[in-house]
């Protein structure tokens, strides 16, 4: 044995070759402090050892290396800048000293080679992967950029475009791919990667393969004359300011630090990448990404433990209420394998229903996702039907019709007298209590919410909402088949709203009250959406949820937290509401919809909405960019507060995961508790009492203020 440590050894074979093999006591390999250390052990041990003519790198594990362990990173960053650039100059020197070894290199990838994982494959002199391979330079996803070399080493290797587009978008590549960017050296069968790695390290021993060129190439100044530089950089540059905005550093940085680096040699350019990921670091947008990660990974936890615990198996589902809502729902079991029946009482709904699903697959056809195998299976799974009989078999039962709580609570109570005494019966209502609906059932135990979003098909996030009679049965196995959908659960406790519509009509609320003090709505608009990073402005977004469904939501949590949410009067949606102007439904709320004369969507500032708030609203005047933004966000952060402090949801993280997967909360704030903390808790209370007059909605709890006098974290 060369060397033996707790994540990786080095141990000679025949022919001279030493196997350097990363094997971490957990699931997966990963870059954390110890296994950088560790391989600069073994790289020096390999130096100073006699009779090692080559190094082969591999996994003993399914996977390569997945990356750099994101879960230092909090407290690293948290250091001193200085600090933190000498720990990433440190580590990218550690690869340098194994590119640098007196012998050929040869690294067999097998599964995710991400991040470090793909910039270790990148201090090798070659590569050969397996068919499983994905490798890639995701950092991006962080607010980050490549710190161990890899904004040096990839663009020298497959050329300063392709080695941007990797970077900057951070999608990785499977093996074939990546041989055809020339990335990698070889694909093989799984089984053939080792032998075919030795292969390949045993012909550059014999000077069969030129590995030196490669190494002088990696270390080199960029082959670039000056117009290729030019041509390259600009186009970058443009690409990246259009699909990335201003928002997100990260790619902008890449782009800038390759260019600058693009004439030096490898010294010089991984300075220039060690201070570009040192800045990125720092800033406000990468600390709430790598929030949203850890918040990701906690979410995604909870769920497996619970779904690990599930007694009962979901083989077959059945959705009551076809249309966009029940196909979209009936369409993600489908998909995934669930034989789904779909009952309406309405033959055109179930038409409807079965439109959706195929309108889904149809478009997933266009892009290459699906072929007509796959559109033929999905729609094979899904059983529409006018008779309630065909449900009596199923195991979980989702009830998707209108949203009112006499026509629910019938067909929920028709429902349990249908279905076996085993079998699960969830509401995917939006607004109405489960502890409501549950006293129409004699088995309250085995019912809870199931809270799609629409689109159900592009929305991550399922509430699971659990009433006070459910049981931890019946929330296992939901959440476990939320998982089998391919959605994200996140339970919550019941309360009008729940969690995501609780949170949001505050934020009406408080847009409703610009509107009333003389906001103009598309300044509002723009402000959220070009500044705050909402996907839409309120206006656009009640359009798009559509007058109706927010007029009766609001009445719903006006009814249930009178004291905070009385509904307002004069409100401008009400307004809209009652002369029938109900947003996309039928083409006309704040905006006017239509098609131009390609037939591509139009959405205009509607004329008649402002005759229509014309008496009922102050004069129009102008707002600051600052204003805008605190009278609609603290109602909503306020809303968000106090259902942690009522138990609602289970932490910080969750919420924040909840608001991104379900009303597309802009993730380069990292949802509302990380914007809370970035703003700092003392300056919220601060803003929040500034607005305290505007109403309830505005006024903090004593809990945020006492953890803001105390210095406290939502996420300690």
């Amino acid at each position: 044995m060369v060397y033996e440590g707790n994540s990786l050894s080095v141990s000679m074979t025949e022919a001279g070759i030493a196997e350097l093999v990363f094997d971490a006591q957990g699931s997966v390999n990963k870059f954390d402090q110890q296994t950088v250390k560790e391989l600069d052990e073994a790289t020096a041990a390999i130096a100073s050892s006699d009779g090692i003519k080559g190094v082969l790198v591999r996994s003993a594990k399914s996977t390569f290396i997945v990356g750099a362990d994101i879960t230092e990173f909090t407290a690293l960053f948290e250091m001193p800048e200085e600090e933190v650039l000498e720990w990433v100059g440190k580590t990218s020197k550690v690869f340098d000293r194994f590119e640098d070894l007196p012998m050929p290199s040869v690294c067999a990838i097998n599964g995710f080679a991400l991040g470090g994982g793909c910039e270790m494959t990148l201090a090798c002199d070659l590569r050969v992967a397996d068919t499983t391979a994905r490798i890639g330079l995701p950092e991006v996803k962080l607010g980050l950029m490549p710190g161990f070399g890899g904004t040096v080493r990839l663009p020298r290797v497959i050329g300063s475009d392709n080695a941007l587009e990797w970077m900057t978008t951070g999608r990785d590549r499977n093996g074939q791919k990546a041989l055809n960017e020339g990335a990698i050296d070889a694909v093989v069968n799984a089984e053939s990667l080792h032998q075919a790695a030795r292969t390949m390290l045993l012909d550059a021993i014999a000077g069969k393969l030129d590995w030196q060129s490669r190494r002088q190439q990696k270390q080199a100044p960029l082959m670039l004359n000056e117009n290729e530089a030019m041509m390259s950089f600009s186009t970058a540059a443009a690409m990246v300011a259009a699909q990335a905005g201003r928002h997100y550093p990260a790619p902008h940085k890449m782009v800038a630090t390759v260019q600058k680096a693009a004439a030096l040699g490898r010294d010089g350019a991984l300075e220039l990448e060690n201070q570009g990921f040192v800045s990125l670091a720092k800033t406000d947008a990468c600390q709430a990404q790598v929030g949203i990660f850890l918040a990701d990974q906690l979410v995604k936890g909870k769920g497996k433990k619970m779904a690990k615990a599930a007694t009962k198996s979901i083989k077959t589902h059945a959705v009551l209420g076809a249309g966009i809502m029940g196909g979209g729902i009936a369409y993600q079991g489908a998909v995934k394998g669930i034989p789904t029946v779909m009952k309406d009482i309405a033959q055109p709904a179930l038409e409807l229903g079965l439109g959706e699903a195929a309108k889904i697959l149809g478009k997933g056809m266009q892009r290459g996702k699906f072929d007509g195998a796959k559109m033929a299976a999905t729609l094979n799974n899904i059983s529409a039907t006018l008779d309630m009989n065909a449900i009596a078999a199923c195991d979980l039962v989702i009830e998707a019709v209108v949203e009112n709580p006499k026509i629910k609570a019938a067909v929920l109570k028709e429902t349990e007298d249908t279905v076996a005494d085993d079998a699960i019966i969830c509401s995917n209502t939006s607004t109405i209590s489960i502890n409501q609906l549950a006293k129409a059932l004699d088995k309250p135990e085995r019912f809870c919410g199931m809270h799609f979003f629409n689109p159900v098909h592009k929305m991550p996030l399922v509430e699971i909402i659990r009433g006070e009679k459910t049981d931890d049965a019946t929330i296992a196995a939901v959440v476990a088949s939320t998982l089998k959908m391919g959605k994200t659960p996140i339970v919550v406790n019941d309360c009008p709203g729940f969690l995501v519509n609780r949170v949001l009509f505050p934020y009406f609320a408080g847009f409703s009250q610009l509107l009333i003090d003389g906001a103009d709505f598309t300044a509002v608009d723009k402000v959220m959406e070009k500044v705050f990073g909402w996907p839409m402005g309120p206006a656009y977004l009640l359009d798009v949820v559509g007058m109706d469904t927010a007029d009766h939501a609001s009445g719903v949590m006006s009814d249930g937290i009178p004291e905070r949410m009385q509904k307002i009067e004069n409100d401008p949606v009400t307004l809209l509401y009652t002369n029938k102007r109900l947003g996309q439904k039928n083409g006309k709320g704040f905006y006017n919809y239509g098609k131009d004369k390609r037939g591509k969507p139009t959405k205009v500032a509607a004329d008649e909405a402002y005759a229509l708030f014309q008496g009922h609203v102050a004069e129009k005047r102008d707002f600051d960019t600052e204003e805008i933004i605190a009278r609609v966000m603290i109602p909503m952060a306020n809303e968000a507060i106090r259902c942690v402090e009522e138990g609602i949801v289970g932490s910080a993280a969750e919420a924040d995961m909840a608001l991104l997967y379900g009303l597309g909360f802009p993730p380069f704030r990292g949802g509302i508790f990380r914007y809370i903390e970035t703003m700092g808790l003392a300056n919220f209370v601060a803003l929040a009492d500034k607005y305290a007059s505007l109403g309830p909605v505005y006024q903090i709890s004593d809990g945020v203020r006492e953890m803001a006098s105390s210095g406290k974290s939502y996420f300690a």
